[in-house]
């Protein structure tokens, strides 16, 4: 996501990076620079134009300019910019539901989502169900979506993927009113012991009064905690001028992005604040239920500027594996009892995490470096085939796969003998270092000098 801006912003910075003395011109050249990437990437004219004269603004002062390292404090001054622009740092310390201001499990709480057609609103709302499922909360999706066909028969499909119950009406029984289906899903709500309703409104190819009116009649009957705008990314800066007028006409808490794993540019995501003094809450990732993200301002603008987001890295492992699963692994790798079952399992844990490209990104100095066909190109590819040709035995005991073994298994994966002798190779040198690291786990001081950071 955003790799053509981050490739931009990086390119722009070199031109001040790591020198210990800067001048204007230099500064000015950098600006321009970023400045051009930030119109590229679709960015709101008006955005581009407070960011660039804040930027120079304060560049040219004494803070930068006469600093121990004014390249760096230059750096820092343009993240502390796209933090700003991206939202600035605010309280989402409700970690898995982004701040989301909702009422206790007592009460039932109300998530009116809304949005154009075909800005993926449906899939949202099951994607959201999912988080604060997660988070402990017992959510029920509203289809209150009566226009689109078959829009409440998708948003069943997805509740029963992700475990979270539907309360839908056929739209003849209730005259097309969506008022009457929330409704009959509160009443649902307080029956079942479901504490937030997430409410799929029904959304239009372009805007219209009809639309605004049913909106604006769901809301009132609704009286909604959250009302989130869902907006295509791949829509650009217009994403924020549609936002701006749902929130002119029924009030928007927040907005949700979605294919933002598909953008490259960023203008939406980058303009929504500024444009519309709302905060972007969420962004959606993929196409799997799990492909959902809490949005940082802070961690996004670390990611275009290429220096990662170790952060949310570690938060998807937690999600992903749990802190017994984990300690149990330090265990096997201390006593060098990992198996190659082991290794399997953990091959399988990181695709739960996401796509490996997504992953990459949130690693410092390769945002924006890896190709897809780089990717694609990995050898751990191969891995998880190549083990599950395996038998048990050789998956616990790597050391009796023979010569007859490697090309069985090779026959079996698809792959070549001298693909799973690699393999084990690797396995082998991976089981030494991680021995390694897990004693030296124990002692920090160690750990650094390994890793070099003395």
């Amino acid at each position: 996501m955003l790799e053509k801006l981050t490739c931009k912003f990086q390119d722009a910075l070199k031109l001040v990076s790591g020198k210990s003395t800067i001048t204007e011109k230099n500064i000015n050249d950098a600006v321009e620079a970023v400045k051009i990437a930030l119109l590229e990437a679709d960015v709101n004219l008006r955005v581009v134009r407070r960011f660039v004269n804040s930027t120079i603004e304060e560049a040219r002062g004494e803070k930068v300019l006469r600093s121990v390292n004014p390249g760096d404090q230059f750096i820092k001054l343009v993240h502390d910019k796209l933090t700003a622009l991206l939202g600035g740092e605010e309280d989402k310390s409700g970690a898995l539901t982004a701040g989301l201001k909702l009422k206790g499990p007592d009460a039932v709480s109300v998530i009116l989502m809304s949005g154009l057609q075909g800005s993926g609103k449906t899939t949202t709302s099951a994607k959201l169900a999912l988080r604060l499922k997660k988070a402990g909360r017992k959510p029920l999706l509203a289809a209150c979506d009566l226009a689109r066909p078959a829009a409440s028969e998708q948003l069943a499909v997805l509740g029963s993927q992700i475990d979270v119950p539907v309360y839908r009406e056929d739209a003849a029984a209730v005259n097309g009113d969506a008022v009457l289906v929330f409704k009959g899903a509160f009443r649902k709500a307080q029956e079942t012991g479901c504490d937030v309703i997430i409410a799929d409104s029904a959304g239009r190819i372009e805007l219209d009064d009809a639309m605004m009116s049913e909106l604006v009649r769901l809301r009132d009957a609704a009286k909604p905690d959250e009302t989130l705008f869902v907006a295509d990314s791949m829509t650009g800066q217009s994403a924020a001028t549609t936002a701006k007028v749902f929130d002119e006409k029924i009030g928007v808490s927040g907005v949700i992005l979605t294919k933002f794993d598909s953008d490259a540019r960023g203008g939406a995501a980058l303009s929504l604040k500024t444009v519309t003094g709302k905060p972007l809450k969420f962004v959606g990732t993929g196409e799997k239920p799990s492909d959902f993200e809490v949005f940082h301002p802070q961690r996004f603008a670390g990611r275009i500027l290429g220096m990662g987001d170790i952060v949310s890295l570690v938060e998807k492992a937690q999600e992903t594996v749990s802190q017994k699963e984990a300690l149990e692994l330090q265990k096997k790798m201390e006593k060098e009892t990992f198996t190659l079952e082991d290794y399997l399992e953990q091959l399988r844990s990181v695709k739960k995490m996401g796509s490996m490209k997504s992953l990459l990104e949130m690693v410092p100095g390769l945002s924006g470096k890896v190709s897809e066909e780089d990717i694609e190109n990995a050898e751990t590819r191969l891995h998880e085939i190549i083990i599950s040709s395996m038998t048990k035995k050789e998956r616990a005991n790597h050391l009796i796969i023979g010569p007859s073994r490697r090309s069985r298994i090779a026959r079996g994966s698809g792959t070549s003998v001298a693909d799973v002798s690699r393999l084990i190779k690797r396995f082998d040198k991976m089981k030494t270092m991680m021995k390694k690291m897990a004693k030296m786990g124990k002692n920090p001081a160690a750990m650094r000098q390994m890793l070099g950071a003395v």
